[in-house]
């Protein structure tokens, strides 16, 4: 059932369990996301990226909702770190629940101008918001401390940039990284447990791919209530296709696609259960005053 990625959160807030935003590609990956959550009875969210969307589409976009809507239980659609007005105003005109109006990059006044820009935009239409503050890497590789520490987000700037955008949810950047994690994650806790006491709102943390699960937990106490994650799932489909082309060229290709499913509803079904969301679809039912 399609549901506001805001009821989500704040009810993931409440009941202290993250729920996993998953990039998708194509209707393996929306397959994938809706049975591992409806086999678990887990809230979820579709995520797409940009370059996806521009590839995909209207129709693409039709496709997520479509599916989010069908599930049984609760799931959303969100556009992930656009920057961008153009897309973004399209994709809340086709109908998705949040976007991340992602300004990291610029200065912070830029960020700031950006974002409150989109919020208001994103608020007339029912949407809600995800700002970033802080910038993630790709990689650690070549970075000094001096420089990761820059880029990580400020507790004090953050309340202030909450405050003066409006936005809905905070991405923080605590030592996470986009990709594959190339020496063991070091997080600051003690960051994120302060930036917490300055904010009220959920908090994001991405890069959750290769995170242990002590450190989940750890940032799910600590107030991250949506963990975003791609390269594990993306990575499981690749290598299927991967393999297949070097074993088999007679398997109908339907039936490849049914493996490929599979192959990443595995995957996405281990993050359910390590975000604590499974078994919680009900709990958004309940704060909804609907049924599961």
């Amino acid at each position: 059932m399609l549901t506001s990625t805001k009821e989500l959160l704040e009810t993931a807030q409440k009941h202290s369990y993250a729920v996993g935003a998953f990039n998708l590609y194509n209707l393996e990956g929306v397959k994938a996301v809706v049975k591992a959550a409806e086999a678990d009875k887990s809230p979820a969210i579709i995520q797409v990226l940009p370059h996806i969307l521009e590839y995909g589409g209207s129709p693409l976009i039709a496709l997520l909702l479509e599916a989010a809507d069908s599930a049984t239980v609760p799931m959303s659609v969100h556009l992930d770190h656009c920057e961008d007005r153009d897309i973004i105003k399209m994709a809340l005109a086709a109908g998705v629940q949040s976007v991340l109006a992602d300004g990291s990059k610029f200065s912070y006044q830029e960020n700031l101008a950006f974002t409150r820009e989109m919020t208001v935009l994103a608020h007339a239409q029912g949407a809600t918001v995800e700002a970033e503050i802080g910038r993630i890497s790709g990689t650690e590789d070549g970075m000094t401390v001096a420089e990761k520490e820059a880029k990580m987000t400020d507790p004090y700037q953050a309340k202030e940039f909450v405050e003066e955008s409006g936005v809905d949810f905070l991405a923080v950047t605590i030592g996470n990284v986009h990709g594959k994690y190339h020496s063991e994650p070091r997080l600051d806790f003690g960051r994120l447990a302060k930036v917490r006491q300055q904010l009220q709102i959920p908090l994001v943390l991405h890069g959750a791919s290769g995170l242990p699960a002590l450190m989940i937990q750890q940032s799910i106490e600590l107030g991250v209530s949506k963990f975003n994650v791609n390269t594990e799932v993306r990575q499981k489909y690749l290598q299927f296709w991967r393999e297949y082309g070097r074993t088999n060229d007679q398997t109908d290709l339907l039936d490849c696609q049914k493996v490929a499913t599979g192959a990443m509803q595995a995957v996405i079904a281990q993050k359910i259960r390590l975000f604590g969301s499974a078994g919680k679809a009900q709990h958004v039912a309940e704060e909804n005053h609907d049924s599961i």
